[in-house]
């Protein structure tokens, strides 16, 4: 793993089913949510992301409550921190930084974190 990996100050929480992350831009999937913290998120996908490249990205998180209503993704901006390949053969994990979110989408990430 790189240094950037294993420098996160951010408890992370995994997601246990598939959530497709968007590009708002394009439409386009670019990646599924590996794991996700109040700054931070890893992506699995099939192509390596530009080295810093931002993003604007839409998600709809894993085992909503209420509070997480299904029906409006989050939306925020992202900057890809570092790539790599992953364990299996075709896929890309990519670190990024959440670098533009509102302050309700924000809560709704932090009270989706609390969740057990």
């Amino acid at each position: 793993m790189t240094d950037a990996f294993n420098q996160r100050r951010a408890e992370r929480k995994r997601t246990t089913v598939n959530a497709v992350v968007t590009d708002v831009i394009s439409g386009l999937p670019i990646g599924h949510l590996g794991n996700l913290s109040n700054t931070g998120m890893l992506l699995i996908s099939a192509q390596a992301p530009r080295s810093e490249a931002l993003y604007q990205v839409s998600m709809t998180l894993p085992g909503s409550d209420r509070m997480l209503a299904q029906s409006q993704p989050i939306e925020a901006g992202i900057q890809e921190q570092w790539h790599e390949s992953a364990a299996s053969s075709g896929q890309v994990w990519a670190g990024y930084r959440i670098v533009a979110i509102t302050d309700a989408d924000a809560a709704r990430i932090e009270s989706w974190l609390a969740q057990d």
